[in-house]
This record gives structure tokens, C-alpha cells and sequence, in this order.
């Protein structure tokens, strides 16, 4: 899977409100959310570089907004 580095950041910088809203009532931290997509962003998307409970993070939370066009 190829992670648009782009729109990662933009999602990560810009877009916070959006990942705050997709977490609230979740019990997950905002800020968790936010730390995996940073380190994707360090690590150039490299998704082979995450843990298992970063991939989840990712996939449950970062990668649906990444998908869905900016509202």
C-alpha cells in the first residue's frame, strides 16, 4: 500500500479536527492518532516500519479520512 505523503500531511497539520471528531468517544487519544501518522511521515510512508498496533491506528482511524475527500 502506498500512503499519499502529500495528503498525510496536510491530514496531520491541517486537518486535526478531522482526526479529534473520528476519535472522540473511541477511547483513543487524539494525540496517539496524530503520533502515527508522524512517524509514517519520518519513515516516508512505509507502513512495513509500524507495529501491529500502529497499523491499526492507522487503518481504523488515519486511513478513512485519507480516503474521504476533504469535507
Amino acid at each position: 500500500m502506498n500512503v499519499d505523503i502529500a495528503l498525510l500531511k496536510n491530514l496531520i497539520s491541517k486537518r486535526s479536527d478531522e482526526i479529534e471528531n473520528k476519535v472522540a468517544g473511541t477511547g483513543y487519544i487524539a494525540k496517539t492518532v496524530i503520533g502515527v501518522g508522524t512517524f509514517l511521515l519520518d519513515n516516508e510512508g512505509d507502513i512495513d516500519l509500524m507495529t501491529a498496533k500502529q497499523k491499526v491506528i492507522f487503518e481504523k482511524f488515519l486511513l478513512p479520512l485519507l480516503e474521504t475527500p476533504r469535507r
